[in-house]
C-alpha cells in the first residue's frame, strides 16, 4: 500500500511539472511570408527619338497637257529602293489606349528610267531623294506590345530628268517638292527598359502635279508635266523613350 501512495504521489507531480516545462521552453519562431512578386506595366507615355530603316516603291505615272490643253499620257513606272531616317515623337496612355503625334524624315533613293511612249528618242528618269512624315497615332497596348495605326501629311522631295535614248545626253531636268498624305499601320515591343523595337507599313497619297522642265519640253515641245505619284514603304524602327520603365501592377480582388 506504500509503494502505491509512493507512485501515485509522484505520478501527480510529474503531470503538475509538465505544464511549468513546456512553459520554459521558447517561443516558436514565426516567418512572415514575402510579398508577391508584383510585374510592372510597361508605360508607353514620354517623348522618344529613334531611327528607322527598310525599302520603298514610288508609282508615278505622266501625262502631257500641251499648249491646247490635250492630254496625252505617258505611261507610269515604279521606281524602288533603300529608305533610311529617323523619327521624333511623344505618346501618352490612357488604360490600354496610346495617343501619339510623331515627325519622321528619311532620306530615300526610289528612283527609276524608261524610254518615252510618246517620243522613244527621249528616255526618262523618276526619282525620290527625301520624304518627310507628319502624323498623329492611336493605338492600343498589351501591356510592352503596342499596335498602332496612324496618319496625317507626307512630303516628298523629286528629281525627274530627260534624256536621250541613245547616248544618255541630257536634255531637261526639273525638280518638286509635293505636298500630299499618309496613312499607316505599325507594331512595336518594348524589349527592354525605355527601348523598343518595330515594323511600319505606310501608303503616301502625293495626288498630282504640273511641272515644266527648265527648257523647251523634248518629248512634246511646249507642254507640261502632270505626274501622280503614290508611295509604299515598311521600315524597321528602334525607339528610345525618356521616362521610368513603368508602374507596378495592382492586383485587384
Amino acid at each position: 500500500m506504500k509503494k502505491f501512495w509512493l507512485g501515485t504521489v509522484g505520478l501527480v507531480a510529474l503531470v503538475l511539472a509538465a505544464p511549468a516545462s513546456a512553459a520554459d521552453l521558447g517561443a516558436r519562431p514565426y516567418t512572415k511570408a514575402p510579398p508577391p512578386m508584383i510585374a510592372p506595366i510597361y508605360d508607353w507615355t514620354g517623348f522618344y527619338i529613334g531611327a528607322n530603316g527598310g525599302w520603298g516603291q514610288a508609282h508615278a505615272c505622266w501625262d502631257l497637257i500641251d499648249v491646247t490643253g490635250v492630254t496625252f499620257a505617258d505611261g507610269c513606272r515604279d521606281a524602288s529602293g533603300g529608305l533610311v531616317g529617323g523619327q521624333i515623337g511623344y505618346r501618352w496612355q490612357a488604360g490600354g489606349w496610346v495617343f501619339g503625334l510623331e515627325a519622321q524624315g528619311d532620306w530615300a533613293d526610289l528612283s527609276a528610267s524608261r524610254v518615252s511612249l510618246l517620243n522613244p528618242l527621249v528616255s526618262e528618269t523618276a526619282k525620290v531623294d527625301a520624304l518627310g512624315l507628319f502624323t498623329g497615332q492611336i493605338g492600343y497596348a498589351w501591356n510592352a506590345s503596342l499596335l498602332y495605326v496612324k496618319g496625317g501629311g507626307a512630303v516628298t522631295s523629286n528629281r525627274f530628268d530627260a534624256f536621250s535614248t541613245f547616248g544618255g545626253l541630257g536634255l531637261a531636268s526639273l525638280s518638286s517638292t509635293r505636298w500630299g498624305g499618309t496613312i499607316g499601320v505599325g507594331w512595336e515591343f518594348g524589349f527592354a527598359p525605355n527601348w523598343s523595337v518595330g515594323v511600319e507599313y505606310d501608303h503616301l497619297f502625293m495626288g498630282n502635279d504640273n511641272n515644266s522642265f527648265s527648257v523647251v519640253n523634248p518629248i512634246v515641245a511646249g507642254a507640261l508635266n502632270r505626274i501622280s505619284e503614290d508611295i509604299d514603304m515598311i521600315t524597321l524602327r528602334v525607339n528610345y523613350r525618356f521616362g521610368g520603365y513603368g508602374a507596378p501592377f495592382a492586383p485587384r480582388y
